[in-house]
């Protein structure tokens, strides 16, 4: 009755641990070498035996067991939504990402606006009709940025919907632009314009979240431009006409 879990056991084990249980006894029951071989084939052909019996489980369902008790439960592995890896990839863009065509022309619309401080800085003197021409080109570009709004919210498909707030917001821009030309006067046409231009880029970046990322960084990339232009060319005017005032001063004296 002792031997026979061992024997148990090694129907599903291998012979080195059969060999390690059987033989410090053995070796401590005989000394002969001929008597510790003869019973180690008895016992062999024992276990045979039994493993044969329809009574004892076959040694791959023992092993097959202890897989299963061993094997640890697979550690799931949360998967990341498309949604979310949409909107990580939508957080990675940047300029690069932005198609060519609307990246040239957009810094090509800028140059009106670098121009003419740049050509006034260059030659030293304040041009009130370069200046005025500026501001008019800010006006059209605010009214652009408005009506842009609403050909973004008019197609069925679009995730803007043409309501009161999306229509509304994009005339505000074409109004404040027409004031600006009212003026008749640079430096409050040129003040106008800046708050058109901020007014679009708040509309533009806060408002409409579904606005791919490119397309908002270069808007605000765009307006500080623009708007760094109209504030240069209105701090020239008045450093030229100071300039002006103490020449005639000093010629008067």
């Amino acid at each position: 009755t002792n031997m026979f879990p061992l024997i148990q056991r090694c129907c599903f084990n291998t012979s080195f641990r059969l060999q390690r249980l059987t033989g410090p006894r053995l070796l401590l029951h005989g000394r002969n070498e001929t008597a510790w071989s003869s019973l180690s084939l008895w016992l062999q052909s024992n276990v045979c035996h039994l493993s044969r019996s329809p009574s004892l489980k076959p040694a791959s369902v023992y092993s097959a067991h202890l897989q299963a008790f061993h094997t640890s439960l697979p550690v799931s592995k949360k998967k990341t939504p498309p949604e979310s890896e949409a909107e990580a990839q939508k957080h990675k863009e940047s300029l690069k990402d932005a198609p060519k065509p609307a990246l040239y022309l957009s810094l090509g619309g800028l140059i009106p606006f670098v121009a003419v401080p740049l050509a006034m800085a260059t030659q030293g003197t304040y041009y009130h009709e370069a200046a005025f021409a500026q501001v008019t080109y800010g006006a059209v570009t605010a009214a652009f940025l408005g009506g842009m709004r609403w050909g973004f919210a008019l197609p069925e498909n679009s995730p803007a919907k043409p309501d009161w707030l999306n229509l509304a917001n994009g005339t505000v821009p074409p109004l404040l632009a027409w004031q600006a030309l009212l003026f008749g006067d640079v430096p409050q046409g040129a003040v106008m314009v800046v708050m058109a231009l901020g007014i679009a880029l708040h509309y533009d970046v806060a408002l409409l979240p579904p606005y791919p990322r490119w397309f908002k960084i270069l808007r605000v990339w765009g307006t500080v431009v623009m708007v760094l232009s109209l504030l240069a060319t209105l701090t020239l005017k008045l450093i030229f006409e100071e300039q002006g005032r103490e020449g005639k001063s000093k010629l008067q004296n």
